[in-house]
């Protein structure tokens, strides 16, 4: 039987691989949209596909882990993903670009709900807050992959060498890493969906977790395109670089600042920070000013994913696996919703007034976080 110290740390290096995989996947955008001579309208429904087919995997994900061990869902979700992403740089043609996107975004989903599903059950085994340091690993993931992307940007290296030696050093890594994953997972009580009148508790939390969906998965994508054609610079995956940083130096310390303040005060300080940062973002969209935007926003946004699935996990309804796979469908629909509606807004308006849908997510996050905490 393996230690709770190796569980963790091969589930680090999982949350980690994701991290990476996705921030090369989400720094390529720009490329994908330059290659194929989309604009901004033409772009955000290409980005239609990622949460779209994420939502069709996500009740066989629930499924397959509620009667299942994680483990499995993980390590074949992982492979699909990595798989996946290397099938995006051999792409020849749109069509099949669009086909291995969708495959990227099964594995995705399934990687997801059983990485946070195994978190929230190894956490059972601390006594002290630990799930907070395993997104903080994802974020170093994110950062690491985005500082190999503007190194492969910079030396003009292609999106299909990139993609291929990423896929291999992630598939090997994964394979060695998967034996060590936490056994036995699975809960006995609460693995059915039950239809009927929604869970109030579950529906205020899946309504936080779409909030930060918003905010998170919208500033994935966009971060980059607002760079390089708002703020006209040149290196334009800087701004997610700058992001993902703020995010992750914010995440490793996400486990204390709970502790110290609460999760419930912790969600309306980390959405007024979202406020801030994106109201920086709207007001000064120039170099400086935009760079400090993007890191006060990754400040603000570090903390709410790993909170939310966390509270997701102490439904009493619920196994831990279901309620977080419940909650996971907002979270897809927050994706699915935000890129597409600020290309949208984008292409009527300006990129500028777009992120205005930040701003009115992290409002809305602040009122049903309250919500939460009083239906629990």
């Amino acid at each position: 039987m393996k230690s709770n110290s190796q569980n963790r740390k091969a589930l680090s290096v999982f949350f980690f691989l994701a991290g990476f995989s996705f921030s090369t996947w989400a720094s390529r955008i720009p490329s994908i949209k330059t290659t194929y001579e989309m604009n901004e309208a033409e772009l955000g429904s290409f980005l239609f596909i990622l949460p779209i087919c994420s939502l069709i995997g996500l009740p066989i994900s629930g499924w397959l882990v509620s009667k299942y061990d994680s483990r499995y869902l993980l390590t074949y979700g992982f492979l699909l993903y990595i798989i996946s992403l290397c099938g995006i740089g051999l792409a020849p043609n749109l069509e099949i670009l669009t086909l291995v996107v969708c495959f990227f975004a099964f594995g995705l989903r399934a990687i997801n709900i059983s990485m946070n599903t195994q978190a929230v059950q190894l956490q059972k085994r601390y006594h002290k807050t630990i799930n907070g340091s395993f997104h903080g690993i994802w974020s170093l993931g994110g950062l690491i992959g985005i500082l190999v992307a503007t190194l492969m940007i910079y030396l003009e290296i292609s999106m299909k060498t990139h993609l291929i030696s990423v896929s291999l050093f992630a598939l090997f890594t994964g394979v060695s890493a998967a034996s060590f994953l936490l056994k036995n997972d699975r809960e006995t009580g609460g693995n059915k969906f039950r239809f009927g009148k929604p869970d109030r508790f579950i529906l205020y939390t899946g309504i936080v977790v779409f909030c930060a969906a918003v905010c998170e998965g919208g500033i994935y994508d966009w971060s980059s395109v607002y760079f390089k054609e708002v703020v006209q610079a040149e290196l334009f995956t800087l701004s997610y670089l700058v992001f993902m940083v703020s995010m992750t130096l914010s995440r490793f310390y996400t486990d204390r600042l709970v502790d110290y303040f609460g999760m419930k005060k912790m969600f309306i300080i980390s959405a007024l920070v979202v406020i801030f940062g994106v109201s920086i973002l709207i007001l000064f969209p120039t170099f400086y000013p935009a760079l400090i935007g993007f890191f006060i926003t990754g400040l603000g946004v570090a903390a709410i994913f790993p909170m939310s699935f966390l509270l997701a996990s102490k439904s009493k309804k619920y196994a831990a696996g279901m309620a977080i796979s419940i909650v996971g469908t907002y979270a897809t629909i927050g994706v699915l919703l935000a890129p597409p509606f600020v290309g949208y807004i984008a292409h009527l308006f300006n990129l500028n007034l777009a992120f205005l849908i930040f701003v009115v997510a992290a409002m809305v996050l602040i009122f049903f976080s309250r919500k939460a905490y009083l239906a629990l």
